[in-house]
């Protein structure tokens, strides 16, 4: 079974409807504030962002609002449910600069070099994310010089993200790896 298919089962939307409440939970934007963790990536305002695996847009419009009107974010998700969530949530924000896309983070289908940042936030590790197929496609979409954003940062991250020859260390910053396009 794939991400995509989960929702197509009872369990699989209870599931769906379970991870979101926890992670729209009171107790997650306390000790996991999503301003505090996105000043942990470089500059962000009024350039070209991508978010993989937007989620319940925890993190999509804090950074939509730090990347300002002179920027874009485009938020990508693969299920539907979490399109659609954070669509609404983005509308009633009244944001303009964002963009909600579903599409698969491994083949996204996106212009290449077109984001001077790529946000993999909550996205590592997912066994249905192989790190041999994820790294190349987020190395594809990066502008030369482009940073790759990765939190949480989980033991042996750092080095399979430098083994792949696709980037070079970054400074970490509020628990954030940068990694820059090589």
């Amino acid at each position: 079974m794939n991400a995509e298919s989960i929702s197509d089962s009872a369990i699989g939307r209870f599931f769906i409807r379970l991870l979101a409440r926890l992670m729209e939970s009171r107790f997650r934007y306390r000790f996991f504030g999503p301003e505090k963790i996105l000043h942990g990536v470089e500059e962000l305002r009024g350039k070209a962002v991508l978010e993989i695996g937007c989620g319940t847009g925890f993190f999509t419009l804090p950074a939509a609002r730090l990347i300002g009107d002179q920027g874009r974010l485009v938020a990508m998700d693969i299920l539907k449910e979490s399109v659609e969530l954070v669509s609404r949530k983005v509308k009633e924000a009244g944001l303009r600069n964002v963009e909600v896309l579903k599409g698969d983070a491994l083949d996204t289908g996106l212009e290449g070099a077109s984001f001077a940042a790529v946000l993999l936030f909550g996205v590592i590790p997912a066994p249905m994310l192989p790190l041999s197929r994820l790294l190349p496609e987020m190395h594809r979409l990066l502008k030369p010089e482009g940073t790759l954003a990765v939190w949480p940062t989980v033991q042996g991250l750092r080095r399979s993200v430098l083994k792949s020859g696709l980037f070079a260390a970054g400074q970490k910053r509020n628990g954030v790896y940068n990694f820059k396009r090589c």
